[in-house]
Parts: structure tokens; C-alpha cells; sequence
């Protein structure tokens, strides 16, 4: 199995902002801006809000609630109605589909998605961010892949539940492809009836926090297995060793800069299945 650490949501350059960290703990990763999506920001749900009024508070009116949206992955099932055959997906495309197709990412491969998020308060009913506090990047959701399809060779008949997606809104790409997930996850040491095959972290705890504390944004804190070692792949992108440092109990990662995909062999780190169990242990 590989574990793909998916940078998915608005950040400095996407959207142009963090997502927020709410003032109660909640998570809510916001779909960046897109032309070419059919669904606008007010279609979506969050709880009792929609996020027309959520971005257009935190982005102080630079992004209205009218504006469309790449909600993707769309792996929160009460973010829209939905068809009776909706299953959560995932789409990819470009570069960043390639990586992950020469790295042979497939069926069974489970998506972590992170992105850059920072507290907020509500001032006068309104959510802002705390202006001294500081982004970082989290995991806030997982899909495991159960198919992998090329959008422009799918057969939409068998799909139309899917054709929503702003994956299916683009111009013809071969490379444009889309992921669905399985209905429970399934994962050596995890009950398969327990987990739902995708979904949210609905609340920001500790474990899911990349981000060294001590660091600036772009150092991650990870556990020590995750160095690389001789003659095994390390997590993609990040192979040269002056990159990681060791310290007793984990290691820093100078992570590169607008990476999307990054992928780790399981069968070279089997510590990963038990760290990623435990991201499920409270959930």
C-alpha cells in the first residue's frame, strides 16, 4: 500500500488565504476558487453555515459567496444533496497526476489530504483570523481508492452521479482522472465496518498537525521511521538527506515548496500502517 500525502485547499497562493481552524476546535478546509466548477460557495454546506458566508468573512469580500468553487475532493457527504449513488471522489490532473501515476499510486492506496489552516474568532458575528496566530499545515481528511477512471474515456451513463464534479467541467485532458473511494476503509489492525472509505477530520487535534511548532511553516515534524534509508524509496519529492534531520523521538523535513502529491511506499516504511491507525483512533 502507499499513503499520499495530498495538498488539497486554499493556501497563500490558491484562494490566497488558510482555511480556518474554528474558534470551538472545528476544521473546515475551503475549496479553492474555479471558473469552470457548476458550484458556487453558498451551494455548500457546512454544518449550519454555507461557505458563501464563510469566504466572504475571511476573505473580507475578495471572494463572494457567488463565486464558483473546485470542491474537490468532495469527501464530506453533507456538503451537497446528493444522488442516491454518491460515493465520495477525488479528481487529479497535469503534473501532478503524472507523479502520481509513475509512482503507481492505485486501488487500495489511501489519500491523506492537507492544507494550510489558522485559528479564528468571531468578532460582531463575523469569523476572522487571529491576526498574531500562525498558519500550518494539517491533515483534515483521507480517501482509499477503490477505481481509478480517465474522465475523458468514463462512461458518463454508468456515472451520472459524478458528472457534478469540477473534474467533469474542465476541457478534454488525458491526463484529467478521477478517484473513487471505497465505501469502508480497510486498513491491516482496523475494524472495515468502523470507517467510512473517505471523510473528514472533523476536529483539529494535535496528531494531525505537519507543522513544527519550532519551525517555520515549510518544516514538518514527523516520526523518526520516516527518515529515508539506504536502498528504499523515500517520501517523493523529498529524497535528498539534507533535508531530514534526526532527533531522538522524531525528525524535521524541509519540505519542498508547492508540492501536491507526495507518496510513501508502505512496504518500505510498515511503521506507516500503525501511524496512520492511530490518526483514526479518536474518530
Amino acid at each position: 500500500m502507499k499513503i499520499i500525502l495530498s495538498r488539497k485547499g486554499f493556501d497563500s497562493s490558491s484562494g490566497g488565504f488558510p482555511s480556518p481552524i474554528f474558534p470551538d476546535g472545528k476544521l473546515l478546509s475551503m475549496p479553492i476558487p474555479d471558473r469552470q466548477s457548476s458550484i458556487t460557495y453558498t451551494d455548500i454546506h457546512w454544518g449550519e453555515y454555507n461557505l458563501g458566508e464563510i469566504v466572504e468573512n475571511l476573505t473580507k469580500g475578495k471572494i463572494t459567496p457567488d463565486y464558483f468553487a473546485h470542491l474537490d475532493p468532495d469527501i464530506n457527504e453533507a456538503s451537497l444533496p446528493r444522488h442516491k449513488e454518491w460515493r465520495p471522489i477525488f479528481g487529479q490532473v497535469g503534473a501532478s497526476q503524472g507523479h502520481l501515476r509513475k509512482q503507481g499510486v492505485g486501488t487500495g492506496d489511501l489519500f491523506l489530504f492537507f492544507g494550510l489552516f489558522q485559528n479564528t474568532f468571531v468578532d460582531n458575528g463575523k469569523f476572522s483570523f487571529i491576526p498574531k496566530s500562525s498558519p500550518r499545515h494539517v491533515i483534515w481528511g483521507w480517501l482509499q481508492i477503490e477505481s481509478i477512471h480517465s474522465v475523458d474515456e468514463i462512461d458518463r451513463t454508468q456515472f451520472e452521479w459524478s458528472l457534478y464534479h469540477p473534474h467533469f467541467h474542465r476541457t478534454p485532458n488525458k491526463s484529467n482522472t478521477v478517484y473513487f473511494a471505497k465505501t469502508m476503509l480497510d486498513l491491516p489492525g482496523l475494524d472495515r465496518n468502523s470507517i467510512g472509505g473517505a471523510g473528514i477530520f472533523p476536529d483539529f487535534l494535535e496528531k494531525l498537525q505537519l507543522t513544527s511548532t519550532e519551525s517555520p511553516l515549510s518544516v514538518w515534524k514527523l516520526p523518526q521511521w520516516m527518515y529515508p534509508r539506504s536502498g528504499k524509496s523515500a517520501l517523493s519529492y523529498h529524497g535528498n538527506l539534507e533535508r531530514w534531520k534526526k532527533h531522538d523521538d522524531d525528525v524535521l523535513l524541509q519540505t519542498v515548496s508547492r508540492g501536491q502529491e507526495f507518496v510513501l511506499d508502505c512496504i518500505h516504511y510498515p511503521e506507516a500502517i500503525r501511524w496512520v491507525n492511530e490518526l483514526f483512533s479518536k474518530y
